[in-house]
C-alpha cells in the first residue's frame, strides 16, 4: 500500500488515496502510526470519491479510533488531490462524518500550499465544572462537528496535558470522548493553545480545536465575532473568523512531507 505524510503546523497524518473504502483502516492506523516501530503519525486519512462531494475523507486516529472531523487534516487532503492531479478545482466540496465542508485552496508556483476552510457553525455550550483528579476545573464545551471542552487558563505553555488532559478525554460528562483544549489569551486577536487530542494524545496542531477555541473567545467576550483571530499552536499558528451566522473559517498551511510505501 503507498500512502503520503503530510502535516498540517505539525499534526500529521498519513494519507491514502482509494477507490475503495478501507477495510482494516483500524488496525493499519495503530501500526503505521507508532513513532519508534511505525512510519509515525497522528493517524490515517482515507481520501476517496463521493456521491455528495467532490471527495470523501475517512479519519483514523493513532489508536484506531475513527474521528468525525480533522481541521488540519482536510486542507492537507485538499492539497493532496489538487497537486496529483486528481482535480484542477480551486474551491472543493469534501464529505466528512460531521457533514459537507467547503475548501478553497491558496496557489504558490502551481501548488496548493494553504487553504481556508468553512468548518461550518459551531456550537458553543454554557460552562461546566468537572471533577478532575480531585479538584474542580471549568470548561466550555463546544461542537464543531466533533466535541472539545476549551479551559481558560494564565500559562498554556505549562498546561497539564497528560494529567488533566487526559482525564477529562474519559470523562463521564463526555461519553463518547472529547478533545482538551488549554487556552490562553495574549490580546483581543491572539490565543495560545495547547491540545490533547482524542484518540491521539498531544498533538502539535488541532484544526477543530483552534475553531473551537476562538468560538468559546467570542462566547466569553475575549475576542471580536467578525475577525481573524490568530491562534498559536506548538506547531504554527492558524487564523479563525467566528462569523455572526455560528460558521467558522479556518486558515492555515498543508504541507508534504515524504512518500511511503508498506512492505507487509
Amino acid at each position: 500500500m503507498k500512502f503520503t505524510k503530510m502535516h498540517g503546523l505539525g499534526n500529521d497524518y498519513l494519507y491514502v488515496y482509494s477507490e475503495t473504502e478501507p477495510t482494516n483502516a483500524p488496525e493499519l492506523s495503530i501500526k503505521l502510526s507508532r513513532r519508534h516501530f511505525g512510519a509515525g503519525s497522528d493517524g490515517m486519512i482515507w481520501i476517496l470519491p463521493s456521491d455528495k462531494a467532490d471527495f470523501k475523507m475517512r479519519i483514523f486516529n493513532a489508536d484506531g479510533s475513527e474521528a468525525k472531523m480533522c481541521g488540519n487534516g482536510i486542507r492537507c487532503v485538499g492539497r493532496y488531490v489538487y497537486d496529483k492531479g486528481y482535480t484542477d478545482k480551486t474551491h472543493l466540496t469534501v464529505d466528512t462524518l460531521s457533514g459537507i465542508k467547503i475548501l478553497d485552496l491558496k496557489l504558490k508556483d502551481g501548488k496548493a500550499v494553504a487553504a481556508t476552510v468553512n468548518m461550518g457553525e459551531v456550537n458553543v455550550d454554557k460552562k461546566k465544572s468537572l471533577e478532575v483528579l480531585g479538584d474542580k476545573v471549568e470548561c466550555i464545551p463546544v461542537s464543531v462537528g466533533n466535541p472539545h471542552a476549551v479551559i481558560f487558563t494564565d500559562d498554556a505553555e505549562n498546561a497539564p496535558l497528560t494529567t488533566v488532559g487526559a482525564a477529562i478525554e474519559h470523562h463521564s460528562e463526555f461519553p463518547g470522548g472529547v478533545n482538551v483544549e488549554f487556552v490562553q489569551v495574549l490580546d483581543g486577536n491572539t490565543l495560545r493553545m495547547r491540545v490533547w487530542e482524542r484518540g491521539s494524545g498531544i498533538t502539535m496542531a488541532c484544526g477543530t480545536g483552534a475553531c473551537a477555541s476562538a468560538a468559546a473567545a467570542v462566547a466569553e467576550g475575549f475576542c471580536k465575532e467578525g475577525e481573524p483571530i490568530e491562534v498559536k499552536l506548538d506547531g504554527g499558528s492558524l487564523f479563525i473568523t467566528k462569523n455572526a451566522d455560528g460558521t467558522v473559517l479556518m486558515t492555515g498551511p498543508a504541507e508534504f512531507v515524504y512518500e511511503g510505501e508498506t512492505i507487509e
